[in-house]
């Protein structure tokens, strides 16, 4: 879990941020033309961003006399990734991890290389984790990792080369295998074993829910924390059941400005204040009541009862960080390929 440090000085962090929103102008001329932002997000977020998007257009409103519309696009955060970079004209880009973000700087020259840097977090204003999604009752008896490879047991997780969710799971299980057995031949031959339990690869996470949840399909669901809360607040606790597992990793999503993009738009400054809305308390409140990890310690410790507590490893710290690791395990030619391709 965070160290008290790292969380005063992220909140801090975030305090100047919000600080750094827009103060409210006068109206005495004519108001604003309205205007239109693109976020273009990946899929789990449907539900945070019908949530945040009415709450931030009527805080812009009042400060600026601005109305905001929002054109949104969900899906795969790899495949949103590069639908950007083939012409998606998004003024945001709020994704499921860091690397797809780093592919427009490096390849689309979007927006600065050291994008990160602009917002607390390393730009992550709400985080995750990945849980198991079960049938209610758990009949399989899934504790932990290692009875996902149990003989029957049928694992839902999405395709890796398409899905933030899916890579995210993917260091999941390969950083308890590792741990477990104190090798990474001990990882790959535990995340080689764990695919030839996933009957269908769907392109991103919540496709994958949908499959487990909707289609009836598979055991357990390798499952984002927040959509497999969802699935039991909103679709049926007598349905499911979410089993925590000893190790998992911490999820990081991230979000940016596409700067290129704003500034022939015109909404730079909007883009600006609306990513910086996730940081204020009522973005981290909305952020925590659609079940993701809020940054801000305050709210944090309001919804402390609602996440459990978890042994979370970083990818920075276990694997290097996302440009490495997308290297070496994800790339043509890595890690995943040679397991896909010996299935």
């Amino acid at each position: 879990m965070f160290d008290i440090i790292v969380k005063r000085r992220v909140f801090l962090a975030t305090a100047l941020v919000v600080m750094a929103l827009p103060a409210t102008q006068a109206l005495a001329g004519p108001a604003p033309a309205p205007a239109v932002l693109t976020n273009v997000s990946y899929d789990p977020t449907r539900e945070l961003y019908q949530a945040i998007n009415p709450a931030f257009a009527r805080w812009w409103k009042q400060r600026t006399g601005q109305d905001v519309t929002f054109r949104m696009s969900h899906g795969g955060s790899g495949a949103q990734s590069r639908a950007i970079l083939d012409g998606l004209d998004a003024d945001v880009a709020t994704l499921g991890l860091a690397y797809d973000i780093d592919v427009l700087a490096d390849k689309g020259h979007l927006l600065a290389a050291n994008w990160q840097q602009a917002l607390p977090g390393n730009s992550a204003p709400y985080l995750s984790t990945v849980v198991f999604l079960v049938r209610k009752g758990n009949p399989k008896g899934i504790h932990g990792w290692a009875d996902l490879l149990k003989p029957g047991v049928q694992v839902i997780t999405p395709n890796p080369k398409t899905s933030s969710g899916g890579r995210w799971n993917f260091l999941a299980a390969w950083a308890y295998a590792r741990r477990a057995g104190h090798s990474d031949a001990a990882a790959r031959g535990f995340v080689k074993q764990l695919y030839t339990h996933v009957p269908v690869l769907d392109a991103g996470a919540r496709g994958a829910t949908t499959t487990f949840v909707e289609r009836g399909i598979g055991d357990v669901e390798l499952a984002w924390e927040s959509d497999a809360f969802l699935a039991v607040n909103k679709l049926g606790r007598d349905k499911f059941d979410i089993v925590v597992p000893q190790i998992s990793v911490l999820g990081e999503p991230t979000v940016a400005v596409l700067t290129a993009n704003t500034q022939r738009h015109g909404t730079t400054q909007l883009a600006n204040g609306y990513l910086r809305f996730l940081y204020s308390p009522l973005g981290q409140t909305i952020i925590a009541q659609n079940y993701y990890r809020p940054r801000n310690p305050q709210v944090a410790a309001k919804f402390a009862h609602q996440f459990p507590k978890v042994n979370l490893v970083t990818v920075d710290k276990e694997f290097g960080g996302w440009r490495k690791a997308q290297h070496t395990f994800f790339d043509e030619g890595g890690v995943y390929d040679e397991i896909a391709a010996s299935h």
